[in-house]
């Protein structure tokens, strides 16, 4: 990144994350934190339907495709789109920690343009870890998870308790999936976003 703020550089405490005993093994599909999600949920018709996979350590892969419901300018996908794309992969993180967290600050850079019909293949880790601050970066490369950087990202995510969700939420929504059988799912609705 060039010239990130100094609110995304960690403390000299900060510490190197851990990766949960219980966390998804590498290689291994996360999956949809909430059907709902516009970056990750299948329920989203015009949703980035981002796939994130578990890496080694504290880090995920993940891929997108840019659709036409998805363009900013005639042909290329919306920047908001692609910040998007990177703060949904960057929250995937929070489930190798085992942490409920929300997006506290983001910055992105964009590289080049992303035109309709690529495969945005992103990349992203936890660097550091300070009190209940954790600290993450991500890339998004086009034309294979090699190919040229269209965008990055640093961001800080807040860790925080459900309540956060449940007295900020729609009732009816933060019912439903408080009442999820899958404990996983049920977990999971409440990772990522202020």
């Amino acid at each position: 990144m060039s010239g990130s703020s100094a609110a995304l550089q960690p403390p000299a405490d900060a510490v190197q994350p851990v990766r949960h005993p219980d966390a998804p093994a590498p290689g291994e599909l996360l999956g949809a934190h909430y059907g709902q999600c516009f970056g990750c949920g299948g329920e989203q018709a015009h949703g980035l339907h981002l796939e994130a996979r578990a890496g080694e350590g504290v880090s995920v892969t993940a891929e997108f495709t840019v659709r036409s419901a998805h363009q900013g300018a005639p042909g290329l996908a919306h920047g908001g789109v692609l910040a998007t794309a990177l703060d949904e992969t960057l929250g995937s993180l929070n489930w190798l920690l085992r942490t409920i967290a929300v997006t506290g600050r983001l910055e992105t850079d964009f590289a080049r343009p992303v035109p309709v019909g690529t495969v945005l293949h992103l990349e992203a880790e936890v660097t550091a870890v300070a009190g209940r601050k954790i600290y993450s970066t991500a890339t998004g490369r086009i034309g294979g998870p090699d190919g040229p950087v269209a965008v990055r990202a640093e961001a800080l995510f807040i860790e925080v308790k459900v309540d956060h969700f449940i007295d900020n939420g729609r009732p009816e929504e933060i019912r439903a999936a408080m009442d999820d059988p899958d404990q996983v799912r049920r977990a999971r609705a409440f990772e990522v976003n202020p």
